[in-house]
Protein backbone atom coordinates (compact mmCIF):
# COMPACT_ATOMS: atom_id res chain seq x y z
CA UNK A 1 0.00 0.00 0.00
CA UNK A 2 1.42 3.22 -1.03
CA UNK A 3 1.76 6.26 1.18
CA UNK A 4 -1.35 8.18 -0.93
CA UNK A 5 -3.62 4.88 0.03
CA UNK A 6 -2.30 4.76 3.46
CA UNK A 7 -3.24 8.25 4.56
CA UNK A 8 -6.55 7.95 2.96
CA UNK A 9 -7.22 4.89 4.87
CA UNK A 10 -6.05 6.47 8.25
CA UNK A 11 -8.56 9.25 7.72
CA UNK A 12 -11.16 7.08 7.01
CA UNK A 13 -10.46 4.69 10.08
CA UNK A 14 -10.34 7.90 12.19
CA UNK A 15 -12.90 9.47 10.52
CA UNK A 16 -15.46 6.03 11.35
CA UNK A 17 -14.23 6.64 14.90
CA UNK A 18 -15.18 9.88 15.06
CA UNK A 19 -18.61 9.42 14.04
CA UNK A 20 -19.49 6.26 16.13
CA UNK A 21 -17.11 6.62 19.68
CA UNK A 22 -19.87 7.93 21.49
CA UNK A 23 -21.72 4.33 21.16
CA UNK A 24 -18.59 2.76 22.98
CA UNK A 25 -17.71 5.21 26.16
CA UNK A 26 -19.19 4.63 29.72
CA UNK A 27 -20.52 7.88 30.85
CA UNK A 28 -21.95 11.08 30.14
CA UNK A 29 -18.74 13.14 31.13
CA UNK A 30 -16.64 11.38 28.70
CA UNK A 31 -19.39 12.72 26.09
CA UNK A 32 -18.76 15.97 27.22
CA UNK A 33 -15.11 16.22 27.57
CA UNK A 34 -14.04 14.53 24.59
CA UNK A 35 -16.16 16.35 22.53
CA UNK A 36 -13.86 19.60 22.56
CA UNK A 37 -10.87 17.75 21.91
CA UNK A 38 -12.38 15.86 18.80
CA UNK A 39 -13.24 19.72 17.03
CA UNK A 40 -9.70 20.83 17.59
CA UNK A 41 -8.34 17.52 16.24
CA UNK A 42 -10.16 16.85 13.36
CA UNK A 43 -9.90 20.48 11.43
CA UNK A 44 -6.06 20.07 11.34
CA UNK A 45 -5.95 16.09 10.10
CA UNK A 46 -8.06 17.03 7.60
CA UNK A 47 -6.30 19.87 6.09
CA UNK A 48 -3.05 17.88 6.82
CA UNK A 49 -3.85 15.15 4.90
CA UNK A 50 -4.91 17.13 1.86
CA UNK A 51 -1.77 19.05 2.02
CA UNK A 52 0.12 15.78 1.94
CA UNK A 53 -1.78 14.44 -0.87
CA UNK A 54 -1.18 17.53 -3.07
CA UNK A 55 2.54 16.74 -2.03
CA UNK A 56 2.84 12.94 -3.08
CA UNK A 57 0.66 13.47 -6.11
CA UNK A 58 2.58 16.58 -7.70
CA UNK A 59 -0.16 18.32 -8.57
CA UNK A 60 0.86 21.72 -10.23
CA UNK A 61 -0.88 24.87 -10.39
CA UNK A 62 -3.32 24.10 -12.98
CA UNK A 63 -4.73 21.42 -10.65
CA UNK A 64 -5.00 23.62 -8.22
CA UNK A 65 -6.58 26.40 -10.25
CA UNK A 66 -9.30 23.97 -11.65
CA UNK A 67 -9.69 22.49 -7.70
CA UNK A 68 -10.31 25.91 -6.58
CA UNK A 69 -13.23 26.73 -9.58
CA UNK A 70 -15.24 23.49 -8.59
CA UNK A 71 -14.99 24.83 -4.90
CA UNK A 72 -16.30 27.70 -5.96
CA UNK A 73 -19.53 26.21 -7.98
CA UNK A 74 -20.05 23.81 -5.22
CA UNK A 75 -20.09 26.83 -2.35
CA UNK A 76 -22.15 29.00 -4.96
CA UNK A 77 -24.85 25.67 -6.26
CA UNK A 78 -24.78 25.05 -1.65
CA UNK A 79 -26.11 28.73 -1.26
CA UNK A 80 -28.76 27.97 -3.69
CA UNK A 81 -30.30 25.26 -1.57
CA UNK A 82 -28.49 25.93 1.62
CA UNK A 83 -29.90 22.21 2.69
CA UNK A 84 -33.43 22.96 2.80
CA UNK A 85 -35.57 19.52 2.75
CA UNK A 86 -32.67 17.86 1.24
CA UNK A 87 -32.30 20.20 -1.61
CA UNK A 88 -28.26 19.98 -2.21
CA UNK A 89 -27.33 20.67 -5.49
CA UNK A 90 -23.48 21.31 -4.05
CA UNK A 91 -23.13 17.46 -4.31
CA UNK A 92 -23.26 17.63 -8.02
CA UNK A 93 -19.84 18.85 -9.21
CA UNK A 94 -18.40 17.35 -6.21
CA UNK A 95 -19.43 13.55 -7.16
CA UNK A 96 -18.68 14.21 -11.15
CA UNK A 97 -15.04 16.19 -10.03
CA UNK A 98 -14.39 13.21 -8.00
CA UNK A 99 -15.32 10.64 -10.50
CA UNK A 100 -13.20 12.48 -13.06
CA UNK A 101 -9.97 13.31 -11.52
CA UNK A 102 -9.59 10.51 -8.80
CA UNK A 103 -9.55 10.30 -4.75
CA UNK A 104 -6.99 11.95 -3.90
CA UNK A 105 -8.13 14.86 -5.70
CA UNK A 106 -11.79 13.86 -4.39
CA UNK A 107 -10.17 13.76 -1.28
CA UNK A 108 -9.29 17.43 -1.31
CA UNK A 109 -12.72 18.64 -3.56
CA UNK A 110 -15.23 17.21 -0.91
CA UNK A 111 -13.61 18.17 2.26
CA UNK A 112 -12.69 21.61 0.90
CA UNK A 113 -16.42 22.36 -0.61
CA UNK A 114 -17.60 21.49 2.96
CA UNK A 115 -15.44 23.82 4.34
CA UNK A 116 -15.32 26.95 2.20
CA UNK A 117 -19.52 26.66 1.60
CA UNK A 118 -20.09 26.41 5.28
CA UNK A 119 -18.00 29.97 5.53
CA UNK A 120 -20.18 31.34 2.52
CA UNK A 121 -23.91 30.17 4.08
CA UNK A 122 -22.81 30.66 7.85
CA UNK A 123 -22.43 27.15 8.36
CA UNK A 124 -19.62 26.91 10.89
CA UNK A 125 -20.27 24.77 13.92
CA UNK A 126 -18.60 21.89 15.91
CA UNK A 127 -20.63 19.77 13.12
CA UNK A 128 -18.22 21.08 10.31
CA UNK A 129 -15.08 18.51 10.31
CA UNK A 130 -17.95 16.13 10.24
CA UNK A 131 -19.39 17.26 7.14
CA UNK A 132 -15.84 17.78 5.58
CA UNK A 133 -15.24 13.85 6.80
CA UNK A 134 -18.38 12.91 5.34
CA UNK A 135 -18.00 14.53 2.42
CA UNK A 136 -14.34 13.15 1.49
CA UNK A 137 -16.12 9.80 2.40
CA UNK A 138 -18.98 10.27 -0.13
CA UNK A 139 -16.51 11.63 -2.97
CA UNK A 140 -13.31 9.51 -2.49
CA UNK A 141 -16.18 6.53 -2.53
CA UNK A 142 -17.23 8.27 -6.36
CA UNK A 143 -13.70 8.26 -7.38
CA UNK A 144 -13.22 4.70 -6.37
CA UNK A 145 -16.51 3.07 -8.20
CA UNK A 146 -15.92 1.05 -11.34
CA UNK A 147 -15.14 1.87 -14.55
CA UNK A 148 -17.96 2.11 -17.20
CA UNK A 149 -18.52 3.56 -20.51
CA UNK A 150 -21.13 6.07 -21.55
CA UNK A 151 -24.52 5.82 -20.28
CA UNK A 152 -24.00 3.13 -17.56
CA UNK A 153 -20.78 5.37 -16.30
CA UNK A 154 -23.91 7.78 -15.50
CA UNK A 155 -26.60 5.62 -14.20
CA UNK A 156 -23.95 3.95 -12.26
CA UNK A 157 -23.26 7.40 -10.58
CA UNK A 158 -26.72 8.38 -10.01
CA UNK A 159 -27.10 5.30 -7.86
CA UNK A 160 -24.29 5.76 -6.21
CA UNK A 161 -25.62 9.56 -5.23
CA UNK A 162 -28.84 8.00 -4.04
CA UNK A 163 -26.81 5.15 -2.04
CA UNK A 164 -23.89 8.03 -1.05
CA UNK A 165 -26.84 10.67 0.05
CA UNK A 166 -28.63 8.15 2.34
CA UNK A 167 -25.36 7.28 4.03
CA UNK A 168 -24.14 10.84 4.35
CA UNK A 169 -27.34 11.78 6.12
CA UNK A 170 -27.46 9.28 8.81
CA UNK A 171 -23.90 9.85 9.70
CA UNK A 172 -24.66 13.58 10.57
CA UNK A 173 -27.55 12.22 12.85
CA UNK A 174 -25.01 10.17 14.16
CA UNK A 175 -22.74 12.61 14.97
CA UNK A 176 -26.10 15.14 16.32
CA UNK A 177 -27.85 13.03 18.38
CA UNK A 178 -25.92 12.29 21.44
CA UNK A 179 -25.84 15.72 22.33
CA UNK A 180 -29.63 15.92 22.25
CA UNK A 181 -30.26 15.06 25.74
CA UNK A 182 -33.73 14.23 27.17
CA UNK A 183 -35.14 11.20 28.72
CA UNK A 184 -37.00 9.66 25.54
CA UNK A 185 -37.07 6.55 23.75
CA UNK A 186 -35.11 7.63 21.33
CA UNK A 187 -32.48 9.74 23.59
CA UNK A 188 -28.50 8.44 23.81
CA UNK A 189 -27.62 6.65 26.77
CA UNK A 190 -23.50 6.89 27.44
CA UNK A 191 -22.71 3.92 29.12
CA UNK A 192 -26.12 1.76 27.85
CA UNK A 193 -25.47 -1.61 25.32
CA UNK A 194 -24.88 -1.02 21.79
CA UNK A 195 -27.32 -2.84 21.11
CA UNK A 196 -30.17 -0.27 22.89
CA UNK A 197 -28.03 2.86 21.69
CA UNK A 198 -28.09 1.65 17.56
CA UNK A 199 -32.07 0.42 18.42
CA UNK A 200 -32.98 4.39 19.73
CA UNK A 201 -30.42 5.64 16.90
CA UNK A 202 -31.94 4.07 14.42
CA UNK A 203 -35.55 5.15 15.53
CA UNK A 204 -34.60 8.58 15.90
CA UNK A 205 -32.94 8.58 12.23
CA UNK A 206 -36.05 6.84 10.49
CA UNK A 207 -38.37 9.26 12.31
CA UNK A 208 -36.16 12.76 11.74
CA UNK A 209 -33.93 12.38 8.92
CA UNK A 210 -35.42 10.81 6.52
CA UNK A 211 -37.38 13.70 5.92
CA UNK A 212 -33.84 15.29 4.86
CA UNK A 213 -31.91 12.30 3.30
CA UNK A 214 -34.89 10.72 0.98
CA UNK A 215 -35.58 14.08 -1.03
CA UNK A 216 -31.17 15.02 -1.20
CA UNK A 217 -30.70 11.17 -2.99
CA UNK A 218 -33.38 11.55 -4.93
CA UNK A 219 -32.56 15.24 -6.31
CA UNK A 220 -28.94 13.92 -6.48
CA UNK A 221 -29.77 11.51 -8.05
CA UNK A 222 -31.88 13.32 -10.85
CA UNK A 223 -29.28 16.40 -11.37
CA UNK A 224 -26.48 13.37 -12.32
CA UNK A 225 -28.92 11.80 -14.67
CA UNK A 226 -29.92 15.02 -16.42
CA UNK A 227 -26.61 17.17 -16.21
CA UNK A 228 -23.98 14.39 -15.56
CA UNK A 229 -22.98 13.36 -19.23
CA UNK A 230 -22.09 16.81 -20.59
CA UNK A 231 -20.41 17.99 -17.52
CA UNK A 232 -18.74 14.54 -17.13
CA UNK A 233 -17.56 15.12 -20.77
CA UNK A 234 -16.20 18.90 -20.11
CA UNK A 235 -14.00 17.86 -17.09
CA UNK A 236 -12.87 15.26 -19.18
CA UNK A 237 -11.43 17.63 -21.64
CA UNK A 238 -9.85 19.78 -19.48
CA UNK A 239 -8.15 17.14 -17.47
CA UNK A 240 -6.45 16.41 -20.82
CA UNK A 241 -5.57 19.69 -21.99
CA UNK A 242 -4.03 20.70 -18.96
CA UNK A 243 -2.14 17.71 -18.81
CA UNK A 244 -3.12 16.13 -15.31
CA UNK A 245 -3.24 12.67 -16.64
CA UNK A 246 0.38 10.98 -16.45
CA UNK A 247 0.34 7.62 -17.59
CA UNK A 248 -1.55 5.41 -20.36
CA UNK A 249 -3.42 4.33 -17.88
CA UNK A 250 -4.93 7.26 -16.33
CA UNK A 251 -5.32 8.16 -20.47
CA UNK A 252 -7.59 4.97 -20.40
CA UNK A 253 -9.87 6.17 -17.52
CA UNK A 254 -10.51 9.44 -18.71
CA UNK A 255 -11.47 8.25 -21.73
CA UNK A 256 -14.84 6.24 -19.67
CA UNK A 257 -17.37 8.12 -21.60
Amino acid sequence: MNQRNFALLLVGTIGLGAFTWPLFISSASQVQNSGHWLFLLLLPLVLAVGISAISHDRIDVRAVALLGVLIAFATALRTIGAGQAGIEPIWLPILLGARVFGREFAFLLGTLSLFASALMTGGVGPWLPYQMLAGAAVAVGAASLPKCKGRREVFLLASYAVVASLAYGLFMDLQFWPWLGGDTSIAYVAGDSLTNNARHFFVFHASTGLAWDVPRAIFTAFLILTLGAPIMRALQRVNRRAAFITSERDFQRAEIL
